[in-house]
């Protein structure tokens, strides 16, 4: 299990990686923007694991959604599987990864550096498919989406801190504050692989 110095509240946490072996089902979860399809990628090569990236399973072309319930099928065929990191969020499934995840890691970033991360992606990929989504899903300018991660932490952080501390004693639980913390957690798992 991972050590932490500080509880699951507001504050500072570094974790300490002392047992790999039960990397099995990673969860990497955060606000657009903060980095995680970047670090889930850099985990798979470092890992091994299959990587699933959410938007992929969810989006069809040209931006139109799943169905809720062939979505929620989806989702639990993705989580059965024996091995993966999954990156996303999407509440409506979340738990289901929750239970089977034994990693979950949280970007718990500000919601400036992911505006500005969302705003730099976007400007990239404008018109373009990004790698971690599916084709048909061109990079646009959406203004809902803006709303969306202007307010993911008013809106989503509490309770996502709020479950993620229901499953602290039985679930590695780590939550990255800045890039620098998810920097060295990988450095550190690459060491001990």
């Amino acid at each position: 299990m991972a050590t932490y110095r500080k509880s699951l509240d507001n504050s500072h946490r570094f974790p300490v990686v002392q047992n790999t072996c039960r990397l099995e089902r990673i969860m990497v979860i955060g606000c657009c923007g903060a980095g995680k399809s970047t670090f889930a990628r850099r985990l798979h090569a470092v890992t091994g694991i299959e990587l699933i990236h959410l938007d992929q399973h969810y989006w069809k072309p040209d931006w139109v959604e799943s169905d809720p319930e062939e979505w929620m099928v989806k989702a639990e065929s993705l989580a059965a599987r024996p091995r993966w990191i999954i990156d996303g969020n999407y509440g409506s499934t979340i738990d289901l990864r929750i239970r089977r995840a034994d990693t979950i890691l949280y970007f718990d970033f500000p919601t400036w550096k992911c505006l500005w991360r969302i705003t730099r992606r976007i400007l990239q990929y404008l018109g373009k498919e990004r790698p971690d989504m599916p084709a048909g899903c061109r990079e646009r300018f959406d203004l809902d989406f803006y709303h969306y991660v202007a307010t993911f932490n008013l809106v989503k952080r509490k309770r996502l801190l709020q479950k993620l501390a229901a499953v602290e004693g039985e679930k590695r639980v780590v939550i990255f504050r800045n890039d620098g913390e998810a920097e060295r957690f990988l450095e550190k798992l690459s060491n001990r692989l």
